[in-house]
């Protein structure tokens, strides 16, 4: 029986972590369309995220599965929970990517983002990408030092973020409310991404150190 579950587990870690490398991949094609008005690459997220939600719901059975028949205990039981919040965070990643590819293609052929802010979105698009991809390696190496690294590399995001509000609060916005409405949201999807690569991060140091890191994000907002 040990040696079904850790089988068992093994391919849902496996999974978890190809979920993730799609969710980045999606942000990158994500991205591309957003700043180029590429039709072709927002059609492209919008159809994968199929793929995102067939292996989703095939990770959901699998880990309730574990569940019912394994009847985990101890450690065993904080791996198979911690696996079910992550499919959770993935997912939402991957759907933040939809969104960004939903925007791009309802302003086709029109660029979505009044150029004077295409820098931030590139830099935020290249930050999230590599949250992605570094949720994806820590997944596969639960590793948790460089899990616990993720909340540092979202205080990039983070600063990006705020920069990108004050500007919309300028007096100086000549670019009328629809163009404020789309940076605000579109904003809101790269942060959402990075805090839940964090997630994922803090997932993992739980796991494998049985100690869950504070929310910093909800912490900050208690301030």
């Amino acid at each position: 029986m040990r040696v079904i579950y850790n089988e068992q587990m093994a391919d849902l870690a496996t999974m978890l972590g190809e979920m993730a490398g799609l969710a980045g991949a999606a942000m990158d094609r994500a991205t591309q369309s957003l700043l180029e008005a590429d039709i072709a690459l927002a059609e492209q997220v919008i159809t994968e995220y199929d793929r995102i939600a067939e292996m989703i719901g095939q990770a959901e059975e699998k880990a309730f599965a574990l569940l019912a028949l394994q009847a985990p205990v101890a450690g065993d039981l904080r791996q198979v929970i911690s696996a079910i919040q992550i499919v959770s965070d993935v997912n939402r990643m991957g759907v933040l990517a939809l969104h960004v590819a939903k925007v791009a293609r309802r302003r086709h052929p029109n660029h979505a983002l009044p150029e004077s802010v295409n820098g931030y979105f590139a830099e935020m698009g290249r930050i999230a990408v590599n949250m992605g991809a570094a949720a994806k390696e820590v997944l596969e190496t639960r590793d948790p030092e460089r899990a616990a690294q993720l909340n540092e590399d979202d205080e990039a995001m983070d600063d990006l973020h705020r920069h990108l509000f004050s500007l919309l609060m300028d007096r100086e916005w000549k670019y009328g409310v629809a163009a404020a409405v789309d940076v605000t949201l579109l904003g809101r999807y790269y942060e959402r991404f990075a805090d839940h690569a964090v997630e994922i991060g803090r997932r993992v140091v739980f796991l494998v150190t049985g100690v869950l890191p504070p929310d910093t994000d909800a912490e900050a907002e208690k301030v």
